[in-house]
């Protein structure tokens, strides 16, 4: 029998097309919207076997026969693992880390050749760019530092791609990690003054937990470099948001890229700010809305490892990128 796949939300249902075809004999596909509203949206709900959804709380219905629940992303922030019924294994999956990795490299490009403004100024006959003077010339990325807080899917990536630029890289991981070819300097956590002088460009990308809240705060700008650019690709609040528009409202650091944010669009405000404070004032930090893994890519490989998720749970297989097994497998 094929299995019923529940696809909660928008974002789970980005995954949904011609999914079914990844499923070993098909699958039956359900979309149910974010907001559970119909009697049979929630019958759908409770007796789901697989649901791919962001979120598991209070607010929806227990799925009694719930065999797996996959996270269409890392982060699981929003799913309550306490709540989740005993019968299903939780996974998450990545497959964002390429696409991130370009992400920082057309930022920490457009900082270095600007393409954009040459083109602007010349349609206007402003030669600003033009080679022969001292006073026109523009930067390079060889020899800078790319420094990475936290060295998972994504940190790797960009320092597999920063040696292309022939940048050295600096990392500060939780675990102090060898220097290699890849790694040019290398810090625990608890080493973080040593580390945030090392880097032109720091790049945040470790997890939102307890101990990474806030991790990038007044004493880590205090230390950083004053031509410094400050990224987050990992989740808004491990920059401490008061600290960060400081560093930058008091030009302390040359600027920030800023991905992951503090306030995101909900039902009554679709269109709001992502932070109580005025970043969009500033003219030196880039402002995206949480957009750095969000390609074509991304979701193909996410796909793929959800759908091996439920092929490996229906025959019986260990499923990979598990954050709680099911109590009968622990």
């Amino acid at each position: 029998m094929s299995p019923r796949i529940i696809f909660h939300g928008e974002n789970a249902a980005s995954f949904s097309s011609d999914f079914a075809s990844l499923v070993q004999g098909g699958a039956e596909i359900v979309l149910l919207p974010d907001v559970l509203q119909t009697e049979d949206q929630r019958q759908a709900y409770q007796q789901a076997g697989v649901i791919v959804g962001v979120k598991f709380d209070a607010s929806l219905p227990t799925p009694e026969r719930l065999q797996l629940f996959h996270v269409p992303g890392a982060g699981y922030d929003p799913v309550n693992l306490e709540m989740m019924p005993k019968t299903a294994t939780v996974c998450n999956c990545f497959g964002h880390d390429p696409a991130i990795a370009e992400y920082v490299f057309a930022a920490i490009l457009n900082r270095h050749v600007p393409l954009v403004d040459a083109d602007r100024r010349l349609r206007q006959g402003d030669w600003a760019y033009w080679s022969g003077s001292p006073d026109r010339l523009h930067d390079e990325m060889s020899g800078k530092t790319i420094g990475l807080l936290g060295l998972g899917h994504i940190g790797k990536a960009i320092a597999r791609r920063a040696k292309a630029f022939d940048m050295r890289v600096s990392v500060a991981n939780r675990t102090r990690v060898d220097v290699s070819e890849l790694l040019d300097e290398s810090y625990s956590l608890d080493q973080l003054e040593n580390f945030w002088p090392s880097a032109d460009f720091i790049i945040v990308s470790v997890p939102f937990t307890a101990s990474t809240q806030g991790i990038v705060g007044q004493s880590a700008f205090a230390a950083m470099k004053p031509s410094a650019v400050v990224m987050n690709v990992g989740r808004g609040p491990t920059i401490d948001e008061k600290a960060l528009f400081d560093a930058l409202s008091e030009r302390r650091i040359a600027g920030a890229v800023i991905d992951t944010w503090y306030a995101y669009p909900g039902p009554g405000e679709p269109n709001r700010l992502p932070s109580a404070l005025p970043f969009h004032e500033l003219n030196n930090v880039v402002m995206t809305p949480h957009m750095s893994g969000w390609t074509s890519g991304t979701v193909r490989r996410r796909q793929q490892t959800i759908a091996d998720n439920i092929n490996r749970r229906l025959e019986g297989r260990e499923c990979v990128n598990i954050i709680q097994r099911a109590q009968s497998e622990r």
